[in-house]
């Protein structure tokens, strides 16, 4: 098989994030301090994939161009390929052709965070060489996800069971099959004519499951794999948490700040040039360059962005973009995501515990 190409798909709108998609693209919002689309790049690098185009959408993608670069960072070369509306991502490997040519891919929702990296799953693609590999989870919720049924391994099937791909259903009002479709597929050059050959779906998009289909019914060779380890799409708040947990689980800690007076419990890390000053924090957890926090708790499963300031309040299980501040709240902040430079304080009253997802440039007082 000849040299893998990556896609990374990073348009859309993000409307399930809004409204820190307002300003950002969903993509770069971070988890654990670093954007989701980096977690594909790097991916994709550590499986040999050293080639990658992004599908960029006009509204966004000149800060994702701007703040992904030009690839050096993680050791491939990015090209950035503009799609003008999202009309699925069927649409979107037709939209990318001129740069993919024969080669065979890897694409990459760029919202998705995968454990484990997919190097295991190329490798299989490699020695198999199937038409398409396809990985799929059990879910709880089907319905909103494009779902594969198989001949030998049903819904629920323990990981690594393996079966026969004989239908795929783009988001079924009645499902009958748990096994969703994880944001990562594998593919020959066959997809671009099966993408050219389907319809638009009822939602008036060009569905990848009924291109995979098209590949289907034709007699090609569609491989299904279950994933082991955890998948999660960060499309929404409880599942940007969800990443973040996963991820701070595996911190290793670090101190490269400055501790005044202050403890750090179990698996911190500290960014350099962070000041914590008679504060606690108890990991997992990471606090970004710069920050200062005063006279504070940072519990776990929390993530400070660069800049961000805490004073006198209590943070656990939250994500805070840069330059946002949290001064005086008293009660705890949790299950929280901040987007860049939100100031949130108390007035006088009764401690409590808040739950908030804001957008950039808020000020919020709680009185």
């Amino acid at each position: 098989m000849e040299q893998l190409k990556g896609l990374i798909l990073s348009g859309g709108k993000g409307t399930r994030l809004r409204p820190i998609t307002h300003t950002s693209a969903k993509q770069l919002v971070p988890v654990a301090n670093k954007p989701v689309l980096f977690y594909g790049i790097e991916a994709m690098a550590a499986a040999g994939v050293s080639e990658i185009g992004i599908i960029i959408a006009p509204e966004t993608g000149e800060e994702i161009r701007e703040v992904t670069g030009d690839g050096e960072r993680f050791g491939v070369k990015l090209s950035y390929i503009v799609q003008d509306e999202p009309r699925g991502l069927a649409h979107a490997v037709l939209t990318a052709e001129t740069f993919l040519g024969t080669s065979p891919f890897v694409m990459y929702l760029g919202d998705n965070l995968l454990q484990g990296g997919i190097s295991d799953l190329v490798s299989a693609f490699r020695e198999h060489e199937p038409d398409a590999l396809i990985l799929l989870t059990p879910v709880l919720d089907p319905e909103n996800y494009g779902v594969a049924e198989l001949d030998g391994a049903p819904g629920g099937a323990p990981p690594g069971s393996v079966g026969r791909v004989v239908r795929l259903v783009e988001k079924p009002p009645q499902p009958t099959t748990d096994l969703a479709l994880v944001g990562v597929y594998m593919f020959t050059s066959q997809i671009h004519d099966a993408a050219r050959a389907i319809e638009p779906s009822g939602r008036g998009e060009l569905e990848i499951t009924d291109a995979i289909q098209h590949l289907v019914d034709g007699g090609m060779r569609v491989e299904p794999h279950i994933v082991r380890g955890w998948w999660k799409d960060t499309g929404r708040l409880d599942d940007m948490l969800e990443a973040n947990r996963l991820i701070l689980d595996n911190l290793v800690e670090r101190v490269d700040g400055e501790l005044r007076d202050s403890r750090v419990d179990g698996r911190v890390v500290i960014e350099a040039g962070a000041l914590l000053e008679r504060a606690i924090v108890r990991g997992p957890a990471i606090i970004g360059k710069g920050a200062q926090l005063t006279d504070c708790y940072i519990g776990p499963y929390t993530a400070v962005g660069e800049g961000c300031r805490i004073e006198g309040s209590e943070v656990e299980h939250s994500i805070l973009l840069e330059g946002s501040s949290v001064c005086d709240l008293q009660g705890r902040m949790e299950s929280s995501l901040l987007g860049r430079n939100v100031t949130i304080r108390r007035g006088d009253g009764q401690p409590r515990a808040y739950r908030f997802m804001v957008g950039d440039n808020s000020d919020i007082s709680i009185l």
